[in-house]
């Protein structure tokens, strides 16, 4: 059986979506042939936007999984502001917190993970000579691992190196609050085109970031390689509990400064004035800006807020829902964002209310499987339509469409562009 090295920042015990990409794989990769080979951080030395326990019982059994310390430039600015996912947290707008993302942008090129560079570095080239590794992976975000591929097929360059970027680098929604100079974004230009270049395949989540990155760099269409985040089908084999008569409405996930709530907010407001019984579920992190907004238009007794779950208590939230809720942030590159949850969202045959644009990435994928709609951050009338009628929209579901995103099925796709 091959072997392939996956360098990857985020591995339990750290929880989100980009945990669970590689863990998955992982899992079925022997299946097509591909033993994984897995090096990451020392949780101790590690900064990690949320931690879930619960996802070391999935690391595949016998599995080598190679840890190692790192510098952690996140104390500078203290645990507590360790970015989550589209900062949710760190929209410190003090004279603090600006000079804090300024030192983040500036000083810290892509990111201050970098700290692990040095240290993945040398482990990944005792692991090459002694497991006689002829394929690696690096996955990001954080995009500095990427240099760490960079830095090893200049060192062994008849590997094969496969880049996996799950997010834009440069062009990422959040970019400019770090207030990079002209120097500090030609610098990371430069990381990400030389990652691109010299990488001899690129996996990317969607068809939109994948044309972003042909139409700013110099490389061919056929090394890039779209495979989209899933979901296993393993996690969704519980029954659910829907509450007869009670619309839950869910979402799951960040809710940062940049994702439009106003019309949701409005929405609600129209149920609760037209006497529906609805309770809206937030799981996650969000900001106390949007938490005040939510407050002030919709009573307490209709809003349960609940910090980050471990993933199996997740999926079980989505799935007890009578609809959940996707939220693209608004931005110039919104088409092309897709998140991890909504193959969950997906998975669990609940209907998908998704607020972004209706040509995105994430619209298309919906209306392929006939999953639910797509509308306009203010439009309403519209959103508060699609609530009072969910119970239509279920019988439409087309579920032999979802399957094409099983993390079985994907990693068919992984097996095929190693080769």
């Amino acid at each position: 059986m091959n072997r392939v090295l996956i360098i990857t920042y985020y591995w339990p015990p750290s929880g989100g979506a980009g945990v669970q990409r590689w863990l998955k794989f992982s899992k079925y990769l022997p299946q097509f042939g591909w033993e994984p080979v897995i090096l990451t951080v020392d949780p101790e030395f590690a900064s990690y936007p949320a931690i879930d326990h619960s996802l070391e019982k999935e690391i595949p059994r016998g599995i080598n999984v190679y840890r190692t310390k790192a510098t952690d430039w996140f104390r500078i600015y203290g645990k507590s502001k360790v970015p989550s996912a589209g900062f949710a947290k760190n929209s410190d707008d003090t004279i603090k917190g600006k000079i804090s993302r300024f030192i983040r942008g500036n000083f810290f090129i892509p990111d201050p993970r970098r700290g692990w560079n040095k240290f993945a570095f040398k482990k990944a080239c005792e692991i090459i000579e002694k497991e006689e590794i002829r394929h690696i992976i690096t996955t990001s975000p954080p995009h500095s691992t990427q240099l760490i591929g960079l830095k090893l097929k200049k060192k062994f360059p008849s590997i094969k190196w496969i880049a996996d970027l799950r997010d834009p680098w440069t062009d990422i929604y959040y970019y400019s609050k770090f207030y990079p100079s002209l120097f500090s974004r030609k610098l990371d230009l430069y990381y990400e085109r030389s990652v691109l270049e010299k990488s001899d395949e690129i996996i990317t989540v969607g068809k939109t970031l994948k044309n972003s990155f042909l139409q700013e760099h110099n490389i061919d269409e056929n090394k890039i390689t779209v495979i989209t985040n899933g979901f296993d089908e393993s996690d969704f084999e519980a029954e659910t509990s829907i509450r007869p008569g009670k619309l839950i409405i869910t979402y799951v996930g960040t809710i940062s400064e940049s994702y439009p709530v106003t019309g949701l907010i409005g929405a609600l407001k129209d149920l609760y004035e037209k006497k529906i019984d609805f309770t809206l579920r937030i799981t996650g992190d969000l900001s106390q800006n949007i938490k005040n907004l939510i407050t002030s238009e919709i009573p307490a007794s209709s809003v349960e807020f609940t910090p980050y779950l471990e993933h199996s208590l997740a999926v079980k939230s989505i799935m007890d829902s009578s609809v959940v809720i996707l939220i693209i942030p608004d931005h110039k590159s919104n088409k092309g964002i897709l998140t991890g949850k909504l193959f969950e969202y997906l998975a669990s045959g609940v209907p998908v209310l998704c607020l972004g644009p209706a040509d995105g990435d994430a619209a298309e994928i919906i209306d392929n499987c006939k999953a639910g709609i797509t509308i306009g951050y203010y439009e309403s009338d519209k959103i508060s339509d699609f609530i009072i009628n969910i119970s239509r929209y279920s019988a439409f579901i087309d579920k032999n469409a979802i399957n094409d995103f099983s993390r079985f099925n994907l990693t068919k796709k992984v097996a095929s562009v190693l080769g």
